[in-house]
């Protein structure tokens, strides 16, 4: 190795490329391969049933875009004190770092129809726990002809039993 120092600078890692702020995604879902997969959640704190469930999503198309809840809608949906533990700009760099993750972004409502209607995928995903019938952007996704699904669980991990669990130690 030569004496090159790294000092971490303003440089952006390659990944960081793939966190696009929510005004920004229309355009660059339009240079995305398709068929495009979408998903969301809160991707608080990292577990295997969340990459498990992130490398299946993209292998049902050509990319595959996650929306994160903002801080404050990760709040609003009462997933318990100090949640989430991970600030936004943390779970969005490690979503980023994904290698099934084509882009990443987030949306501050307490839904994620906004983002949904911004990419206009064919494919929307959400985990086993989630009824087709009750994925927020069905109706939207089947109307201009995309699929949805509820992936089963392969792993059953939860954010929230995981911290409990760390919380009794």
């Amino acid at each position: 190795m030569s004496g090159t120092t790294i000092d971490g600078g303003d440089r952006q890692a390659d990944f960081e490329r793939k966190i696009v702020a929510p005004q920004h995604v229309g355009e660059r879902v339009a240079c995305l391969p398709r068929p495009l997969v979408f998903t969301n959640g809160c991707f608080d704190v990292l577990h295997r049933g969340h990459v498990s469930l992130l490398a299946e999503a993209r292998s049902l198309g050509a990319a595959l875009i996650v929306a994160l809840n903002s801080d404050a809608s990760v709040r609003r949906l009462g997933k318990g004190d100090g949640r989430p533990v991970n600030p936004l700009a943390d779970r969005l760099a490690i979503i980023a770092a994904l290698q099934a993750v084509t882009m990443v972004t987030w949306f501050d409502e307490d839904t994620p129809l906004q983002r949904i209607l911004d990419c206009r995928p064919d494919i929307l995903v959400k985990g086993g726990d989630w009824p087709v019938e009750r994925i927020v952007g069905n109706r939207e996704v089947t109307g201009w002809g995309g699929r949805v699904f509820s992936l089963p669980f392969i792993h059953q991990t939860s954010t929230t039993s995981l911290l409990e669990k760390i919380r009794r130690l």
